[in-house]
């Protein structure tokens, strides 16, 4: 019905209402009450089913968008702890070579050490020669301690 119709017919209920006899008029007002309760918890549920819908539609979308995003970012956080891995087993490598290399620098200089005269090789004050173990004139051989070819033993003699 159209509303100028709905206003003509509620005027010509107010009417008909207003001459009712009494016991009539609380007929209709109970009818009119229980019209008014269908109707208007036909509304309320209508509304609330609708937006109910809407609700769950809306989430299903969400879903929809968080499930393809949640994919996208599993791939990259994958994609950057691999990267991470890689340079962590790089900077092992690296770590690893530096501690070989030194190492090595540690063993070759330990053979450079023992090579050096420690604390204990280092002549004191007694080891320097006295007067005493000085040789004298008469000890040093003249050129005639010296031996000539004659004086050389040969296998035959």
């Amino acid at each position: 019905m159209s509303k100028p119709v709905k206003k003509a017919v509620g005027k010509l209920a107010k009417k008909a209402y207003d001459h009712a006899p009494e016991p009539v008029k609380d007929k209709v007002k109970d009818t009119m009450k229980e019209k008014a309760k269908e109707t208007f918890v036909n509304s309320v549920e209508g509304g609330i089913q609708s937006k109910a819908r809407e609700a769950s539609e809306k989430l299903e979308k969400a879903k929809e968008k968080n499930a393809a995003n949640v994919h996208t970012k599993a791939e990259e956080a994958k994609e950057k702890v691999q990267d991470v891995l890689l340079s962590v087993r790089e900077k092992l490598g690296n770590a690893k070579e530096a501690g070989e290399e030194f190492q090595e620098k540690i063993s070759s200089s330990n053979d450079k050490q023992t090579k050096m005269n420690g604390v204990g090789n280092i002549k004191g004050a007694s080891d320097i020669k006295s007067s005493f173990n000085i040789k004298s004139s008469t000890e040093i051989k003249s050129s005639e301690n010296i031996k000539s070819s004659k004086d050389i033993k040969t296998i035959c003699s």
